[in-house]
């Protein structure tokens, strides 16, 4: 046994003073669709929902057990992290002052404070991450206190190793292929570390915060211009050195880039049928079984859900994504005759699966005509063939912007 494991073994024995072992359970939906046992680790029912919890319990114990008159904790987060962090300085008995950024949804402000009651405060610091990471760092330098890095810790990455602790207790072995997300690199690097080469890997990142294919392609971690925070749990801007040095050796082909509008389909199939509710950056394993195919057949697959701290006012969201990834909602800006009957020209066009979602003029772009945006839902993807078959036979001139991201940003 390396030191490492026995490092990420000991954590996994000392957190059972604070909580269960999260569930390994298969799912039948995803095996028969798969022809493989796929399982899935259950973060998404940790105390906190998710598998930070891991992370900031064994930092926490460790800087405590080297310094016990440690009594104050400084992090940045506007999410998991936040709630692991403040969980544990309840448990511990010891102050927290974390900060958010000021655009930080109330929900998450809420938990964070449920979580960690008395023993946390909270500052709302920034309106980018980044403004707010810096403040907590120089806070933390002022007082004196123990910043608690969400990924680039030797201790956080041995804390979340855990989940690869439990899997192999739960399993009686190692699965044949594990998929795990990737954020900052932290749980992927504390797995990889612990598993070694005896299991097939694959790691899921989004598409809009890939900042592990970005270091695999430089040889070193490198900022993302820019990042989409749909799949806020994992969308980071620059992976950690300490958890890179872990995964620098990685097969590229092993690291999996996922499209944020097709995650959103697994996100609906996972809560219509499964009746299990994930946030963005918990359902990447899930949907990286997409992109499988003959690799997983027959094999014994293991799917870190990594967390479920989903805002049900986000679901509309997730719902128009998944729509127009599936091809079944379009949206179109289409140049309407200003005389009668042109509206009733356009109805007759559709069929009895369409549906209108949208109508809207946008302006009159010209005496006799108008500019308006229309959204239609449908239920088979070929059913906008025939619609926009007869668009074109009836004369409409039309723009399909559905995935025209600049304009969609602006009108959608």
């Amino acid at each position: 046994m390396t030191e490492f494991q026995d490092n990420a073994r000991t954590a996994e024995v000392a957190m059972r003073a604070v909580f269960e072992p999260t569930p390994l359970q298969r799912n039948d939906h995803l095996s028969e669709r798969y022809g493989a046992e796929i399982l899935l680790k259950r973060e998404d029912l940790s105390p906190v929902r998710s598998y930070k919890l891991r992370g900031a319990f064994n930092a926490m114990r460790k800087a405590l057990a080297a310094r016990p008159e440690t009594t104050q904790f400084v992090c940045a987060s506007a999410g998991n992290h936040a709630q692991g962090v403040a969980f544990m300085c309840r448990h511990f008995g010891v102050k927290g002052v974390i900060f958010m950024p000021v655009t930080t949804p109330q929900q998450k402000i809420g938990k964070t404070e449920k979580f960690g009651g008395d023993a946390v405060s909270i500052r709302l610091t920034g309106d980018y991450f980044d403004d707010t990471l810096h403040a907590a760092q120089a806070y933390c330098a002022e007082v004196g206190g123990h910043f608690l890095s969400p990924f680039d810790d030797e201790d956080v990455i041995a804390g979340q190793a855990s989940v690869a602790v439990e899997i192999e207790a739960q399993l009686g072995g190692m699965p044949d292929h594990l998929i795990l997300p990737v954020g900052g690199g932290g749980l992927s690097a504390g797995v990889r570390s612990y598993m070694g080469d005896a299991v097939n890997l694959t790691l899921v990142e989004p598409a809009g915060g890939a900042c592990l294919a970005a270091a695999l392609a430089a040889g070193k971690p490198v900022r993302l211009r820019h990042v989409e925070n749909f799949a806020d749990g994992a969308a980071v801007a620059q992976i950690g050195a300490r958890t890179f040095a872990r995964l620098a050796d990685l097969d590229p082909a092993q690291a999996r880039v996922i499209d944020e509008d097709r995650l959103c389909t697994t996100m609906l199939e996972m809560l219509n049928i499964e009746g299990i509710v994930l946030e963005p950056a918990g359902a990447l394993a899930v949907d990286a079984l997409k992109d499988m195919g003959d690799a997983i057949r027959g094999k014994t697959v293991v799917c870190v859900t990594s967390g479920g701290n989903f805002d049900f006012e986000r679901l509309p969201e997730v719902k128009e994504r998944a729509q127009r990834y599936s091809g079944v909602k379009k949206y179109f800006i289409l140049r309407m005759p200003q005389r009668p009957g042109a509206l009733r020209d356009f109805l007759d066009i559709l069929g009895p699966e369409d549906d209108i979602a949208r109508f809207e003029y946008l302006k009159k772009s010209a005496r006799n005509f108008g500019s308006v945006l229309i959204g239609i839902e449908t239920t088979r993807p070929e059913n906008f063939v025939h619609i926009q078959r007869k668009l074109d036979d009836a004369g409409f001139d039309y723009r399909d912007i559905t995935r025209d991201e600049v304009l969609a940003e602006f009108l959608i």
